[in-house]
């Protein structure tokens, strides 16, 4: 069994963090994607309209209920207790409206429905009112997945070999350099990524989610683009709108909040879902589809992994089967983890500790030096070591 089979029966505390550390393989894999697909049941690539809008109307009701509590009723909380009761309404509405947005992301890979219109409508809708531009985050998104764990065509959490980082990273190696690091990159992170490709692959000029003409589109997509952009700006001046008719400060409570919460998840969950000690990066002489996309992680995030529709247990099949509805993912996981071994990789890590921990060891990747006539000198793993 792979790391996922080992961690199902709980053993000592320290075999327990030196087995989630061990390397993947990475080699060629002994099975193919179609053996993988052959041992899931058929019905987990099916898509249901009904289903799947169930899933919508289930997180809006419940962040309409959270939004309706809290405009009706924070007002009549004695003066310090408001104090309390606005930042949980940001925790718990910002992880509702992280699963819109996990609902959205399925549309972007047509995993909604069997209509792609009805995908790229709902998903439009959906991302908009969470101020992410959908079809530009789709097309890049599609890259990512088609290049995973490439170092030279990956699209986002690309690490940096040791020639390629910053000249101030050592003076940052140190807990609060890091603690400084996690907190702008779960503020920042995902506005810097959509309007400056910030931990994006690098281009030979500059690249924005908000450009048409860009060079992370080409010109098939650039109509689609100015439609993303168009949604974010009619939100954009709905929420002006409310802020006039209600102030910038309610506006800011409602729903900006909430929108910090859902942003530093997404930059978190992606996050943790492509960088841990024990993944390999592979440049152009060793990459391959399978590889890749098999040099991914599932996490633990408790109760959330229902919360967030499984994005962040079942990360590995969705990279397998990206158009695999989420309602199906956790049965295909529990299907293929039995074949694929040590190639699946599962980290039942806390959240925070895992986030400390690879800050801390993954700043960037580097083959190892030790091996024979330069036997899998393609293979990059993260290295700490800044001297």
């Amino acid at each position: 069994m792979g790391a996922g089979g080992r961690m199902s029966v709980p053993p000592s505390s320290a075999k327990v963090e030196s087995d989630v550390l061990k390397r993947a393989p990475d080699s060629k894999p002994p099975f193919t994607l179609g053996q993988i697909k052959k041992a899931i049941p058929p019905h987990c690539f099916q898509r249901s309209v009904l289903r799947s809008f169930s899933y919508v109307a289930h997180d809006l009701i419940i962040a309409s209920l959270f939004y309706y509590v809290a405009t009706n009723y924070f007002h009549l909380l004695p003066h310090p207790l408001s104090y309390v009761a606005w930042p949980i309404y940001w925790a718990v509405q910002g992880c509702v409206l992280t699963g819109v947005w996990v609902i959205a992301h399925e549309c972007g890979h047509h995993a909604f429905s069997d209509y792609q219109l009805l995908d790229d409508i709902v998903g439009l809708v959906l991302h908009s009112c969470l101020l992410v531009p959908y079809f530009s985050w789709k097309h890049s998104h599609r890259r990512h997945h088609s290049n995973t764990g490439s170092l030279d065509r990956d699209e986002v959490f690309v690490p940096k070999k040791k020639s390629g980082i910053r000249w101030y990273s050592k003076y940052l190696n140190n807990p609060l350099g890091r603690f400084l690091t996690i907190t702008i990159t779960l503020t920042l992170g995902w506005p810097l990524y959509l309007a400056f490709n910030v931990s994006g692959r690098p281009y030979d000029r500059f690249a924005c989610h908000y450009d048409p003409y860009g060079p992370i589109y080409n010109d098939r997509e650039r109509v689609e683009i100015f439609i993303s952009d168009a949604g974010i700006l009619a939100v954009t001046y709905g929420l002006y709108r409310l802020a006039v008719a209600k102030g910038l400060g309610w506006v800011l409570c409602v729903y900006g909040g909430p929108l910090l919460v859902v942003n530093a998840f997404l930059v978190l969950i992606t996050y943790l879902q492509h960088t841990h000690p024990s993944l390999p990066h592979y440049d152009s002489s060793e990459w391959d589809w399978l590889k890749g996309a098999l040099a991914t992680v599932d996490r633990d995030y408790g109760i959330l992994n229902k919360v967030f529709h499984n994005i962040t247990d079942t990360h590995v099949a969705h990279h397998l089967f990206s158009m695999m509805p989420h309602y199906h993912a956790m049965e295909a996981t529990k299907v293929i983890k039995p074949i694929l071994g040590d190639y699946y990789q599962y980290d039942g890590t806390p959240i925070y500790k895992a986030t400390w921990r690879e800050t801390k060891e993954c700043i960037y990747v580097h083959p190892d030096e030790d091996d024979d006539k330069q036997k899998n000198k393609g293979v990059f793993w993260y290295r700490n070591k800044l001297d």
